[in-house]
């Protein structure tokens, strides 16, 4: 699979006001990922922030989302330095960035993932460069463009989202609802009048500056997806693996 290809096609939906689907994994199985990674999504995001994945199960879950020329994303657990270098080292596509508030921790993470000259990531042979075999192919490529996917998720976040929205290397921001509405005051609650206003607001400034935005729809629901993409969401993802697991398990009696 021509990783930098998936990632370009990925970027001309977006630029071109298309739509992007894929989903969200938390079980650390390889054949569940495979399942998964078959239906057709442009791409799979590990989560590391609540599922129950290590460092030491990338390599293999990522090998079983490319097979199925899906293109494999991390959400991150930690915005460190070390957690950037180990996930991009094994080969990730791009970031989901949790638990920001303001410019300066987007841009340290954005630091974290980049080879220079763009970024301070460390360079070295890995899995990503297919440990040296494709050092240039990946210098010139993947190392200084992964999708970069902030997500908005509180409401300090929200108040400078107009300057963030300015920054470099920004692919498409992520709205986590249930984060978002629990800094809003009321967890899990969707309708209340200040969530609906928030959600409205992210998509004018988004739409303002030309910059794709998305949000995670947990529940699975077709018509609420295409809910969504009528609204005016580009970067979508639908469910994840334990609630699939969990919908599809329901005793029937």
């Amino acid at each position: 699979m021509n990783k930098n290809l998936q990632i370009k096609k990925i970027r001309n939906k977006l630029k071109s006001n298309k739509y992007s689907i894929g989903t969200f994994v938390q079980i650390n199985n390889a054949d569940i990922v495979e399942i998964i990674s078959s239906q057709g999504y442009d791409w799979i995001a590990l989560d590391l922030e609540h599922g129950k994945i290590n460092y030491s199960d990338l390599t293999n879950l990522f090998r079983s989302i490319e097979i199925n020329n899906s293109i494999p994303l991390v959400r991150l657990g930690e915005n460190s330095e070390y957690a950037c270098k180990k996930i991009m080292d094994a080969g990730a596509c791009g970031l989901i960035i949790p638990m920001l508030k303001n410019a300066e921790d987007l841009q340290n993470v954005i630091n974290f993932s980049l080879w220079p000259p763009k970024g301070r990531r460390g360079v070295g042979y890995a899995r990503a460069n297919n440990y040296g075999k494709s050092f240039e192919y990946y210098l010139k490529n993947l190392s200084q463009n992964p999708l970069i996917i902030p997500m908005i998720e509180n409401k300090e976040f929200v108040s400078n989202l107009e300057k963030i929205i300015k920054m470099k290397n920004i692919d498409a921001f992520f709205i986590g609802p249930y984060d978002l509405s629990a800094s809003l005051g009321d967890p899990g609650n969707f309708e209340t009048k200040t969530f609906k206003n928030t959600i409205t607001y992210i998509l004018k400034i988004c739409k303002k500056y030309n910059t794709p935005v998305g949000i995670h729809i947990v529940e699975p629901n077709k018509d609420e997806l295409k809910r969504k993409i009528k609204s005016g969401f580009q970067f979508l993802a639908y469910s994840l693996d334990t609630v699939f697991i969990t919908k599809s398990s329901e005793l029937p009696l």
